[in-house]
């Protein structure tokens, strides 16, 4: 894969582009990601949060090449989940660009969804993933005993995952990437204030990096502040690659030879 800018091509493994423009207007979408592949970003990982996204993430990724999504249901929104939703779940991931199962996960900072349902509604889409042969892509917020705790149990040894925008601290992270998981970084790495977020990338093997936006969240510096975009993966990729002391090129190369190996749909 290549960039038409010259440029080393490089992956957003983690952008909600659906959220940009409306499924009648989607001139936003079609602009922030032209912006993106002109400074040499070639893939796009687009993440639903509820199953009601799903058919309109899956025409968004049907209309361009290298767009690929993860379906499934946010903690936020994991008070929706009812029993048996893993069925029409299970048919939507069968088409060829629905490549992980998510995005999924526990957030206790917000209370949208009581604990226990995020528990529910994250296990039972574990679990699909694993019967699938599919990775999830995991939210994790102020929540780190909870999940710590999911994956400790023996019925998730075989999971795949993608840990995104991980800001979990050291000891989390240690023990998610013993247990042969991926971590994602957003524009979190450039924040002034953000030496938890940095000080896990030394810990992070090589081949289980990825780097993300979180659009429209999380913008980078020097557009902190702003909407964040999928072109502004090139300045999370520039910073991981400085605190690891290796080029943008080789970052480049590593995060998006993980990406396909961790969605192997997608490749």
């Amino acid at each position: 894969m290549s960039s038409d800018a010259g440029r080393p091509a490089v992956i957003d493994s983690h952008c909600h582009l659906q959220s940009l423009g409306t499924p009648q207007d989607r001139t936003e979408f079609e602009e922030a990601l032209a912006a993106a592949r002109e400074r040499g970003v070639q893939g796009f990982l687009i993440p639903a949060t509820k199953l009601s996204q799903s058919e309109e993430i899956l025409e968004l990724c049907h209309h361009h090449d290298n767009v690929w999504c993860a379906l499934g249901v946010h903690p936020h929104y994991a008070k929706e989940w009812q029993e048996g939703d893993e069925v029409p779940l299970r048919e939507l991931l069968a088409d060829e660009k629905a490549v992980a199962v998510g995005e999924c996960g526990l957030d206790f900072y917000y209370d949208h969804s009581s604990p226990e349902e995020q528990r529910g509604a994250l296990t039972a889409q574990w679990e699909l993933a694993m019967d699938l042969g599919l990775p999830a892509v995991v939210h994790n917020r102020d929540s780190n005993d909870a999940m710590l705790d999911l994956v400790r149990a023996r019925a998730f040894d075989d999971l795949l995952a993608d840990f995104h925008s991980f800001a979990g601290g050291r000891a989390m992270g240690e023990e998610l990437i013993e247990r042969g998981f991926y971590l994602g970084f957003t524009g979190m790495v450039t924040f002034n204030a953000a030496d938890n977020v940095r000080d896990v990338l030394p810990l992070v093997p090589r081949d289980r990096l990825l780097v993300e936006t979180d659009t429209p969240y999380l913008a980078p510096v020097p557009y902190r502040g702003k909407p964040n975009r999928p072109a502004y993966v090139v300045e999370v990729a520039h910073r991981v690659a400085e605190e690891l002391d290796l080029s943008y090129a080789e970052l480049a190369r590593i995060t998006t030879e993980n990406f396909f190996r961790l969605f192997p749909k997608a490749a």
